[in-house]
């Protein structure tokens, strides 16, 4: 959002679009051109009604199940060698039909099928332990929605989701950003534009220590993808956005709190202003964006 109110560049017009997680959610909103204030808070007008406008998507409460599960896909194998993919399997007490919901809500019937410009929706295939590019040859066909909802199983929040038998959880176990996706496409891109929520570089004040360690392994994650790019198409520019400190004290401890919800985006918003504005950042930005916009 910030970025076409910047440029008057339309995202829905980029040549892929992949989302991971949240960015899941924002990726099937730019293909529906949904991307606007309406989508992500609502139209109540007091706090309380957009509070429970969020809470009625984000968090329905489900039956936590699934113990055997994670005691394969995640305990034992951490007994063996420990990592974060402990959470793997684990049983969450809310569901992520409710996210499928607000993807079909707002997408319409683009929610029950794929977009037509290139898409991808990662999510982290438990049986496999690996990354599931949704709207790719290497993933089977799913709705827009359901791919949503299981990019976005957060461990221990959300419940895995189960297609054609098999549990999928949150993309961001593998790569917060998945970036080096892009490389499937038969030719080089001019600019990759990638934002990286959990590969903060700014330290989060009196953060707890797992959050350092989240964004410790996105910003290596990140890293690895990046080179990758650049190795394949080192005449690709490539910009980076990340949270500064404001928008990562806000957001603590917990991201998906729906209190923090406005404050958060808000202040993201005035962030990206001050970051799209600095002149390294402009440069690439009026020479890719603005140019296409004014076309």
């Amino acid at each position: 959002m910030a970025l076409e109110m910047a440029t008057g560049w339309d995202p829905n017009t980029a040549d892929v679009v992949i989302g991971t997680s949240g960015g899941a959610f924002v990726s099937a909103m730019i293909r529906a051109d949904a991307v606007h204030p309406d989508t992500f808070v609502g139209t109540g007008e007091t706090e309380e009604e957009i509070h429970d406008w969020l809470t009625g998507y984000l968090y329905r409460r489900g039956a936590p199940r699934g113990g055997i599960r994670w005691l394969k896909k995640g305990l034992l194998p951490a007994l063996r060698r420990p990592s974060l993919y402990v959470a793997l399997g684990s049983p969450g007490i809310y569901r992520t039909d409710g996210i499928a919901a607000w993807v079909t809500d707002t997408a319409g019937a683009m929610a029950e099928s794929w977009p037509e410009r290139p898409t991808a929706i990662v999510a982290y295939d438990l049986e496999a332990r690996t990354r599931t590019p949704f709207g790719t040859q290497a993933a089977p066909e799913v709705p827009l929605a359901e791919a949503v909802a299981a990019s976005s199983a957060v461990p221990f929040v959300y419940e895995p989701v189960k297609i054609n038998d098999r549990w999928y959880a949150d993309g961001g176990l593998a790569s917060g950003t998945s970036a080096d996706l892009v490389l499937a496409l038969p030719e080089p891109l001019d600019l990759v534009l990638i934002v990286a929520p959990l590969a903060a570089n700014s330290p989060r004040t009196s953060g707890h220590f797992y959050e350092d360690v989240f964004d410790k392994v996105g910003r290596t994650a990140l890293a690895t993808e990046i080179a990758k790019i650049r190795a394949a198409w080192p005449e690709t520019e490539i910009l980076v956005l990340r949270p500064d400190e404001h928008v990562l004290d806000l957001a603590r401890p917990n991201p998906m709190s729906v209190t923090a919800a406005i404050p958060t985006f808000l202040t993201t918003l005035r962030s990206m202003k001050y970051e799209l504005a600095h002149s390294s950042v402009w440069r690439i930005l009026e020479q890719h964006l603005v140019v296409a916009a004014r076309r």
